[in-house]
C-alpha cells in the first residue's frame, strides 16, 4: 500500500497565505491583519495531535516552532506570544503562533471570535510575507 500524500485542509487553504516550508512544516499566514498570526502545519497525513507524530517529527516541530517564535518576536516585538494547537474545528494538526499586545483589540482574552476578521490589503500582505521570509530564510525556510 502506498504512502498517503499530505494535503492541506481546505479551511486552512482558504483562510491563509503560504509563506514557505521547512522540512517538516508548512508556514502559513492567517488572512487576518488584526493580529500577526502564523500557523505551522506538519506535512504528515492523518495527524491531529502532536503526540501522534513520531519522536523525530515532534522534535523537528519544536525546532521549527522556535524559529517562527523568534522571527515573530524580532519582527513584531509582541508583549506576549500565544502558541496553541487546538484542532477543535480543523482536525489536521496545526499550531497557531500569534503575536499579542496589551493594547490589541482582544487583550487579554483569546483572539478566536473576539473581533471580526479583517483581510490583508495586497500591500500589507506582501510586506508581512516579505518580512517573514527575510528573517526566516537563514533558518532553511524555502518558498517558490
Amino acid at each position: 500500500m502506498g504512502e498517503m500524500m499530505f494535503e492541506l485542509d481546505e479551511r486552512l487553504k482558504n483562510d491563509t497565505h503560504v509563506v514557505g516550508e521547512w522540512p517538516l512544516s508548512m508556514l502559513l499566514l492567517l488572512d487576518d491583519c488584526n493580529f500577526p498570526w502564523c500557523i505551522l502545519v506538519p506535512k504528515r497525513e492523518g495527524i491531529g495531535d502532536i503526540y501522534e507524530l513520531d519522536l523525530g517529527d515532534q522534535i523537528r516541530l519544536l525546532e521549527e516552532s522556535e524559529r517562527l517564535a523568534n522571527a515573530l518576536t524580532e519582527i513584531f516585538r509582541p508583549d506576549k506570544l500565544n502558541i496553541a494547537a487546538l484542532g477543535n474545528v480543523v482536525r489536521q494538526l496545526h499550531i497557531h503562533h500569534i503575536a499579542r499586545y496589551v493594547d490589541d483589540r482582544a487583550w487579554p482574552a483569546p483572539v478566536w471570535g473576539a473581533v471580526p476578521i479583517k483581510k490583508y490589503s495586497d500591500n500589507v500582505l506582501k510586506e508581512r510575507i516579505d518580512a517573514l521570509r527575510r528573517v526566516l530564510t537563514e533558518t532553511g525556510l524555502s518558498w517558490r
